[in-house]
């Protein structure tokens, strides 16, 4: 089959309508005022835009709110237990960006590879088609290129789309996305290779200065209980939305729910939502101990996490860089920033120790 193709701008609308008749299209639109992924009822509706979605592709996977099972009591007194089936029918979603792929490699980490896979995740993922969109104008809060992506990345994509002239190329990354571009007019190799080369050079050269990050995790091994986290945390309000909208964070709660229906409270269901180490009840034990008691442990936790215990476990920083954290936190705290002060720090603790 063949890895790359060309789509013209104007012919891209029936390329979908010719993928809406075999799967279930997403595609980024404005849902109740928030750019997110949606249903693509008609190719004509794609509004793939140089824009990055406000909540990332993360929740197609692993969504805000599930019913993991439901429950009741059963004749001979003992428990039945319903799983929810999401329908058989493959879906394909259009217009996501490299962090956000890469993102889900990384989330892969937590529940795909692991000795208890999470079926619920791993059946989305294994049904899924992804079809990317490189960026070819970096907002100014993205930083991909610090933390071993890049805006053109292939990392995760069936195939990837890049914007030239007003058209596309495509490029077939995987065997089910050498299927999707089977039929479109074919592209040299070379020349798309240069075009794909380029269009990178340019979004990267385009970007901010790049973040501090190698090294990261060795100086937060040795940072644990260092004077920074006093003040580091001070800005957060503990809103929690940087954990929400970030591609990567995972944390979750599991809610049991009695039915309303049932008078004997015999029935009900078990709900997985979106949770976050930035909440104050989030380590809260039932005693009424918490052990970050303050937004300063819940900072802490957070950025270890994503640059020191992830990194121990999996051997990659789980960010990617994605500025959806700066963009939309409403204290202006940016994560680049924190890292450079925790650099800073770190720097001064080591010459404080030779003199």
């Amino acid at each position: 089959m063949r890895k790359y193709a060309r789509i013209e701008r104007d012919a891209l609308p029936s390329h979908l309508d010719a993928w809406i008749e075999r799967y279930g299209v997403f595609a980024p639109m404005m849902r109740d005022g928030v750019r997110r992924f949606g249903v693509l009822s008609a190719g004509s509706d794609a509004q793939p835009g140089p824009w990055l979605t406000k909540v990332p592709v993360k929740e197609m996977f692993l969504p805000q709110t599930e019913c993991l099972y439901r429950y009741r009591r059963g004749t001979n007194g003992g428990l039945e237990i319903e799983t929810p089936q999401d329908p058989a029918r493959l879906r394909l979603i259009f217009g996501v960006r490299p962090c956000d792929a890469r993102a889900l490699t990384l989330l892969d980490h937590v529940f795909r590879s692991t000795d208890r896979p999470d079926p619920y995740y791993c059946a989305r993922r294994e049904s899924t088609i992804l079809v990317g969109i490189g960026c070819s104008e970096p907002r100014s809060v993205c930083f991909c290129t610090s933390v071993g992506g890049s805006p053109f990345g292939e990392e995760g994509l069936d195939v990837l789309l890049v914007e030239t002239g007003g058209d596309y190329v495509a490029k077939a990354l995987t065997l089910k996305g050498e299927a999707l571009i089977a039929e479109m007019p074919e592209a040299a190799p070379e020349d798309t290779e240069t075009l794909i080369a380029e269009a990178r050079r340019h979004a990267e050269a385009s970007m901010g200065d790049a973040v501090l990050t190698a090294g990261l995790k060795e100086r937060l091994d040795s940072g644990f209980d260092a004077p920074l986290w006093d003040r580091i945390h001070e800005p957060c309000i503990g809103c929690g939305v940087c954990a929400f909208l970030c591609p990567t964070c995972h944390c979750f709660d599991l809610a049991h729910e009695a039915d309303t229906r049932s008078v004997a409270g015999d029935a009900g269901r078990c709900v997985r939502g979106w949770d976050t180490c930035m909440f104050s009840l989030f380590t809260r034990q039932a005693s009424g101990v918490n052990p970050r008691p303050s937004g300063k442990e819940r900072m802490r936790q957070r950025l270890m996490h994503k640059f020191r215990y992830f990194v121990e476990n999996y051997g990659e920083a789980a960010c990617v860089g994605c500025g959806r954290c700066i963009a939309n936190c409403p204290t202006a705290c940016d994560i680049r920033e924190t890292i450079a002060r925790i650099d800073d720090a770190a720097e001064a603790d080591s010459h404080a120790q030779e003199t």
